[in-house]
């Protein structure tokens, strides 16, 4: 009897324990959520703090615009009185993000796929470290890359475009040029093609090792594994990469500055020398700007963080689907 007394105090002891640490632990999580939450408040007072100093700051100049701040090509806040609207730089910077886009990720995750499955271990640690090297690299680095290489090579490969593919309105027109959009593009593809390898590439590294052995164990060759088991749970993270490298593209400023050649109107002929972009004709035109000139183009940069919050917004609308099935 003494002995079951003693084994029975021990269990009770041995519960008490645990509670007073269950009590501990959930006054942590509760800190851990107070602090989240307010981390999550902090950032969007933020955000909504610099919307409404952009809008503040706009209002006067968009009140003494003379033309239609949507549709309007012309880009003149100096004049008297003030003609500017944004079609022109909405069109760039649509269009050279999307380039960039399409010419980037399908080899960033190549390079991630390679790095990740293919190459040995140690020839993967070395690529790796590469990869991540060039993700850290200023973007005036690019800039100066492209002006002083990219640019004079840029004509030869525009003509070829041209004389293949100049049946297609983007890439016609009656001659082509090197400071174009389309080389702002290729520009920006190289720039964000390292971030959006780094990110995929760990996206990759975190899919279940079970999930790669089953399929290997079904017979399926090692492209029919990352089809059927890496792709398919990497996907969410693999659209972060790009919206994130997206984003780099759509708000780059030196390198585009650099390449392109400001022309006044949309052209469509993406080969063609001339465009611009919201954020190079910021830093083209801020430091010459009058007040009105100010205004104005900070309600250019006001446009620029509303669509780059709305694709934030539709990214993490596309990741949330995904959530259920990773």
């Amino acid at each position: 009897m003494t002995s079951e007394t003693g084994v029975q105090a021990q269990a009770r002891a041995a519960e008490r324990r645990p509670m007073r640490d269950l009590g501990t632990g959930r006054f942590g999580d509760k800190l851990f959520e107070w602090a989240a939450r307010g981390s999550g408040l902090l950032v969007l007072g933020i955000m909504a703090a610099i919307a409404i100093f952009l809008i503040w700051k706009a209002i006067p100049a968009l009140r003494a615009n003379e033309a239609n701040f949507f549709t309007a090509e012309t880009w003149d806040p100096n004049a008297t009185p003030p003609k500017f609207g944004i079609a022109q730089l909405a069109f760039g910077t649509v269009m050279s993000s999307l380039i960039a886009m399409l010419i980037a990720t399908p080899v960033a995750i190549g390079i991630a796929l390679f790095i990740s499955f293919y190459s040995s271990r140690k020839v993967a640690s070395g690529l790796g470290y590469v990869v991540d090297l060039l993700a850290a690299v200023p973007s005036i680095v690019y800039g100066l890359w492209g002006v002083s290489v990219l640019v004079p090579h840029m004509e030869g490969i525009s003509k070829a475009i041209n004389a293949v593919l100049g049946w297609i309105p983007l890439f016609g027109g009656d001659g082509v040029g090197k400071a174009s959009i389309f080389t702002a593009g290729v520009v920006l593809a190289i720039m964000i093609l390292p971030i959006i390898s780094s990110i995929s590439r760990e996206v990759f590294l975190q899919v279940p090792r079970a999930n790669v052995e089953a399929a290997l164990a079904l017979g399926a060759t090692r492209w029919e594994t990352i089809r059927l088991a890496v792709l398919p749970y990497g996907r969410s993270g693999m659209i972060g990469a790009a919206m994130l490298g997206l984003g780099r593209a759509m708000g780059e400023t030196i390198a585009v500055a650099l390449v392109l050649t400001f022309v006044p109107g949309i052209n469509i002929h993406i080969l063609q020398d001339g465009g611009a972009t919201f954020a190079s004709n910021i830093a083209n035109s801020f430091s010459e700007a009058s007040e009105t000139g100010r205004g104005a183009l900070i309600a250019s940069g006001l446009v620029l963080f509303v669509i780059t919050l709305l694709i934030n917004m539709a990214a993490r609308a596309v990741v949330a689907r995904r959530k259920e099935f990773v």
